[in-house]
């Protein structure tokens, strides 16, 4: 992907993938759309960390990516 791309899309994925990787209880609480591009690197960032435990994060990494996910929230 090159930097001139529209990266909303690809946020809304990676989002998506993020979410699915967790297996939290409340999903519902994580949407694409509380995100803005500016936080498109730490997004990527989180999606390769979970990708790569391939599923087998413990609870502490779980909250951890869930807190650092609330800290990247748009402010409503």
């Amino acid at each position: 992907m090159t930097t001139n791309e529209n990266k909303n899309p690809d946020l809304e994925t990676l989002v998506l993938e993020i979410k699915n990787h967790l297996n939290v209880v409340n999903a519902a609480l994580i949407q694409p759309e509380d995100f803005s591009a500016a936080s498109y690197d730490d997004i990527v960032e989180l999606h390769e960390y979970v990708k790569k435990k391939q599923g087998k994060l413990t609870l502490m990494e779980i909250e951890g990516v869930l807190d650092e996910l609330r800290s990247l929230r748009q402010s409503k």
